[in-house]
């Protein structure tokens, strides 16, 4: 560092602020921020360190000692962590990574070069650095993490290589722009697809990541769910709905073919059942999707943009339960039909499988179709169109 240069900063207000989110980290953090602060110096760069704590140990001391600011989040969560602290940073780039000691903080500065040189988001790729033995378990490595990375790129359409990495860069600016709300392990993806949403322009620096030293607070199944979960909620119709209107149709069409060619009692009985088990499940999942959707948008999670307009839709309840009670008639007239059978046959043996199937079929649709719109209509009654 030139002694003669003073730090970058932006009207007396530091060039970055660094945010670091910590739950009982007592045994990193004065490592972590000593680092930071190296790290800033030699590279001339003026700096703000934030702990955003919700820490029952010494790890709020240590911090304070060290000169860093301490802030207590209202509520625990490691969205709200950051959320909380956003609103504290006054730098023009905000940095963001744990304060676990698993990130490689001397890249720091890489991070601000893609900033400047045009980046409005950068993301840490653990992936493409080096992942030192036992930092990540072979089920993260291998599977978890590429798979979870893999769906966002897909549905998103971003291009990532390490949707999960925690070391991250962004401009102030960039960040002020997002509309970001999770407070928990949602938020790794949230902040994506936001930024993707935004057509911020998105790039990597490699990264070497290390192991622990305290335990982990992740939990491998349960945050991954987690993260499906929320990509579900931003793009419901292609995971549920779409998928489901292919298996709806070819349910149907599997039964009307059966049922035309006759004797299904004799020929086709299983596969009949599964057509209709294929009729009903596809039907289940387009109106999940649906619902799913409603409440994306009524939260804001999305836009009340093309086909959801006519969904999500409070005067849609009454067509949507006529058309439930009329399937529901439907079937139980098939019902009435095969009890005048079986009595005119003198409550003898009964072979009405096929009607029976088909009956149940309708009576089971319209009731999915029923509590679907009475389900929908009371997400929308305090909707403002």
């Amino acid at each position: 560092m030139n002694e003669n240069t003073a730090p970058k900063s932006i009207n007396n207000r530091p060039y970055i602020s660094v945010i670091l989110p910590a739950l009982n980290e007592e045994l990193t953090i004065a490592d972590c921020i000593e680092e930071i602060k190296t790290v800033l110096y030699e590279n001339n760069i003026s700096a703000e360190i934030i702990v955003s704590s919700s820490s029952t140990d010494r790890t709020d001391e240590i911090a304070e000692n060290l000169g860093a600011k301490v802030i207590r989040p209202e509520k625990k969560g490691y969205g709200n962590a950051y959320l909380f602290a956003f609103k504290e940073a006054s730098g023009e780039i905000v940095v963001i990574l744990d304060a676990d000691g698993t990130y490689d903080i001397k890249k720091i500065p890489a991070f601000i070069k893609e900033i400047e040189s045009g980046s409005d988001f950068v993301m840490g790729s653990r992936l493409r650095g080096n992942i030192m033995k036992g930092a990540m378990p072979a089920l993260h490595q291998y599977i978890g993490n590429p798979f979870l990375t893999w769906m966002l790129n897909k549905v998103f359409k971003t291009n990532i290589s390490d949707a999960h990495c925690g070391m991250r860069a962004i401009k102030k600016e960039a960040l002020d722009s997002l509309n970001l709300k999770t407070p928990g392990m949602e938020f790794a993806s949230e902040m994506i697809i936001e930024a993707a949403r935004k057509k911020l322009k998105i790039s990597e620096v490699p990264i070497d990541y290390y192991p622990r030293r305290a335990p982990s607070n992740l939990h491998s199944f349960a945050d991954g769910w987690r993260h499906v979960r929320f990509m579900l909620l931003y793009q419901p119709l292609p995971f549920l709905a779409i998928p489901g209107f292919f298996f709806f149709v070819m349910g149907a069409t599997l039964m009307i073919l059966y049922f035309l060619e006759g004797d299904v009692e004799n020929a086709n009985l299983h596969s009949f059942v599964l057509a209709a088990i294929l009729f009903i499940g596809g039907l289940q999942a387009i109106l999940m999707g649906i619902n799913i959707k409603t409440y994306s948008v009524i939260a804001g999670y999305s836009e009340r943009v093309g086909i959801i307009t006519k969904i999500a839709n409070y005067q849609n309840l009454e067509r949507e339960l006529f058309a439930g009670i009329i399937i529901i008639v439907a079937g139980v007239i098939m019902g009435i039909y095969i009890i005048l059978n079986w009595i005119e046959s003198g409550f003898g043996s009964l072979f009405q499988v096929t009607n029976a199937v088909i009956a149940l079929t309708l009576f089971l649709s319209g009731m999915q179709i029923i509590f679907s719109a009475v389900f929908n209509s009371m997400m929308l009654i305090n909707y403002d169109d």
